[in-house]
């Protein structure tokens, strides 16, 4: 039985029930980051969400294949919360009391915040509905698999997690904001994130007779550099279209043009319509820049997320949620990043808004996503839940 005074308000309840709970979200988080789960193997993760939920009235059903959706509250109106399970095979350089029990592999994205924050969310939101002053029905997401292309936010909607859902809302991890600020954006606040791997093939030999070749070695210093430069031209310039190579493997010794190597890659661009054309665009050009030196090209294009585009009026519900946690200077605007994030695929199917979350101990120092040496303040856990169960309680009274 609730031990909360009756009659409080959601915002007292959400706040209560977060503060209830602080020291054990912090725990669970750091339980998180210590076994770190990579892209659809969160298993443990999942069931770690499901035992912290045990005692609500939360509907819980576990996804085939991976994820969790749960369902509290009744009425038509039906708002979504999303939070992503997986890490990154990124080694943890911490050292925490918490650090990554397992080799290689990390929260280096803050995803472990983004799950224990919906995991104290949906705690207040049960207190919420036992008090009678939810108005509509929630929906939380639980997801696998975001740092992959093309993310496992597709596998949660074949599984119906859009279905009758009127707005969708997430946070993301921003370490170069202070704890205690979001930042917010309508419109465009991720880019399209696309993969390239290209294999390249053709006739080896010794490096004194490189016309009796392919000159292989030669034909990728050429992509490397004309592809993404001609990429430039071929692409509206508005779109800020980027492709960056992160990995070049070709022979090994000095004196011999090997008979392979590949290229991968990310191409990245600010918008959906220069997105749709960018594949074809990047096969054609591959095939025209390698051509004088006489070897093949075989190029693995994945198509990855869609931009983030924040709906102004779900960016309007969750701007007024923040300053009812945070006060009115809780939120500063953000700029449109080239980062790819998953959460694309929900807005661009129902209007929906992300946050970024500011994770940054004020006056600390300004780590980086994707490195291993990420640190979090634990304050935003719980700013976190509260902002998520507020814009839930909004949505569903607007």
């Amino acid at each position: 039985m609730s031990d909360i005074p009756a009659g409080d308000s959601p915002t007292t309840l959400i706040t209560t029930i977060v503060e209830k709970y602080a020291d054990q979200l912090i725990d669970f988080r750091r339980d998180l980051h210590a076994h770190p789960e990579l892209a659809w193997t969160e298993s443990r993760t999942t069931g770690k969400v499901i035992e912290a939920l045990t005692d609500t009235d939360w509907q819980l059903t576990p996804v085939t294949g991976g994820g969790l959706i749960g369902e509290l509250g009744t009425g038509e109106r039906l708002v979504a919360l999303r939070a992503d399970l997986d890490a990154l095979p990124v080694e943890d350089l911490t050292k925490d009391p918490w650090t990554s029990t397992v080799p290689g592999v990390a929260h280096a994205c803050g995803h472990d915040v983004h799950t224990a924050g919906l995991v104290g969310a949906a705690l207040a939101l049960d207190e919420v509905n036992a008090s009678g002053q939810l108005p509509g029905r929630v929906r939380l997401l639980f997801q696998p698999a975001e740092e992959i292309m093309p993310g496992g936010a597709l596998h949660l909607i074949q599984a119906g997690a859009l279905d009758d859902v009127h707005q969708v809302f997430g946070l993301h991890c921003d370490p170069s904001l202070d704890v205690g600020r979001l930042g917010l954006r309508e419109g465009p606040l991720t880019g399209a994130a696309d993969s390239l791997f290209v294999r390249l093939g053709g006739k080896g030999g010794h490096t004194s007779r490189p016309h009796l070749t392919e000159d292989l070695t030669f034909a990728l210093g050429k992509l490397i550099t004309e592809l993404p430069a001609i990429l430039s031209r071929r692409l509206d310039p508005r779109a800020g279209v980027s492709l960056v190579w992160g990995m070049v493997q070709a022979g090994a010794a000095a004196n011999v043009i090997p008979g392979r190597g590949t290229l991968a890659g990310t191409v990245r661009m600010l918008d959906a319509v220069a997105w749709a054309d960018a594949e074809h665009i990047v096969r054609t050009l591959v095939g025209q820049i390698v051509a004088p030196y006489g070897v093949s090209a075989e190029v693995t294009y994945q198509r990855g997320v869609p931009p983030v585009v924040n709906d102004p009026a779900a960016t309007a519900v969750l701007a007024g949620a923040v300053e009812r946690v945070l006060g009115v200077h809780g939120h500063v605007s953000t700029s449109q990043s080239l980062g790819g994030e998953d959460f694309g695929w929900y807005a661009d199917r129902i209007p929906g808004s992300m946050a970024r979350l500011g994770t940054r101990t004020p006056g600390g120092v300004t780590f980086d996503l994707h490195q291993g040496n990420l640190r979090i303040d634990e304050r935003a856990t719980g700013i976190g839940a509260r902002v998520l169960a507020e814009t839930a309680v909004a949505a569903l009274g607007a």
